[in-house]
């Protein structure tokens, strides 16, 4: 999977731009704030439809009509295009897959990408959303129906707690709340066992990474941490029927025991959208006690890790984005990473303020950002 071809126009300080790229590594240089990342996110974006504001409206450059974005890759040998319409006024967006307007679930997981940036390299010290958003992020991208469940199961949850509210209040019964407790756990129940699998899968592959790419040969381990409570049934068989059916009645139990405390707060106190990820390197919780380097190493191993779950997804590597990492990582990290990249033929865009951070031999394609204008460097 790779980009062939990028157009933006009125997006965020762009205001006209289309790069063709090579199917290697292709470096944008330049200062700060000069619409290096906004053209990464423009990609990433476009995978995921997530992007750093909560606003979209943000993403139009000012004094812009609407921000349009088009992207041309190749997926499975065969040329596709996707596009994308924001307006500078109302609270929406327009997709479109090859021409033909198309909805959210059909268009995430079309171009698969994977981001990486200075602030997932300190994810594992962060708030659990930056977690959760890592994990939600490569499931949906691999399997397109979990965006939409995961959206749902918010709308629940924001429901819900209206009516919690409203409870409070004294303006509506208690009584209503069984329907949106049986959404609620229906829907916690796919999202839970989701994950679970997600998290097994990615330990098989970071703790190889991690091997490879650490020191001292260190151990990575991955744990899903559950809001409040341990999970009291066996997890031997994710995949089996009568799980699925302990689970539901499991987030039931537990829905029900907070009733009072969801009333009196008037949110929903547990969920998966409460839940977190722990991290280990041989058995040392890596939040707590994690060196700096570790913590580097750890989340470099996530990310290579996503790249090859997705690839198992989508049977073929996804476009990886770095965004000013390079200065980040130290000069050892820097030639591994760029190694494997190589080796594996993965179509690669990195951001960077310097030259000094690559190797002096031509290995891709350069360009000098400035402005919110591009220029191919020979």
């Amino acid at each position: 999977m790779y980009i062939t071809e990028i157009f933006l126009k009125d997006y965020r300080n762009i205001f006209e731009l289309r790069l063709d790229l090579s199917d290697g590594i292709n470096i944008f240089l330049g200062r700060n704030a000069q619409g290096k990342t906004n053209i990464l996110e423009a990609i990433y974006f476009s995978s995921v439809l997530r992007a750093r504001t909560s606003r979209i409206q943000e993403l139009v450059r000012r004094g812009g009509a609407q921000a349009f974005l088009k992207i041309n890759f190749s997926r499975a040998d065969v040329s596709q295009d996707l596009s994308i319409e924001i307006p500078a006024e109302k609270r929406s967006r327009k997709l479109f897959l090859n021409g033909s307007m198309a909805r959210s679930k059909e268009f995430i997981g079309r171009l698969n990408s994977v981001m990486f940036s200075p602030e997932d390299l300190f994810m594992l010290k962060s708030a659990p959303l930056k977690r959760r958003q890592f994990l939600d992020g490569e499931i949906s991208q691999a399997s397109p129906s979990y965006y939409e469940m995961l959206t749902t199961y918010n709308r629940i949850v924001y429901q819900r707690n209206r009516l919690l509210k409203q409870i409070r209040e004294r303006s509506a019964r208690r009584g209503n709340l069984e329907m949106w407790n049986e959404q609620l756990a229906r829907y916690a129940t796919q999202i839970l066992l989701y994950r679970l699998i997600a998290v097994d899968r990615l330990n098989e592959v970071a703790q190889e990474i991690h091997k490879k790419i650490s020191a001292r040969n260190e151990k990575l381990l991955i744990e899903y941490k559950l809001n409040k409570v341990a999970l009291d049934i066996p997890t031997d068989n994710l995949r089996s029927d009568a799980f699925k059916k302990d689970l539901f009645f499991w987030y039931k139990k537990n829905l029900h025991a907070r009733i009072e405390n969801d009333i009196a707060r008037g949110t929903t106190s547990f969920g998966p959208h409460l839940d977190d990820l722990n991290f280990f390197v041989d058995e040392m919780e890596l939040k707590t006690y994690g060196s700096q380097g570790q913590l580097r190493t750890a989340a470099l191993s996530l990310k290579l890790s996503e790249l090859e779950l997705l690839r198992t997804a989508a049977g073929e590597y996804p476009v990886l984005l770095l965004d000013d990492v390079m200065s980040e990582l130290d000069a050892a990290r820097r030639e591994q990473l760029l190694t494997f990249l190589k080796l594996k033929k993965i179509q690669t865009i990195i951001t960077a303020t310097e030259r000094k951070y690559f190797p002096e031999q031509n290995f891709g394609r350069i360009f000098f950002v400035n402005a919110g204008k591009v220029f191919l460097m020979e």
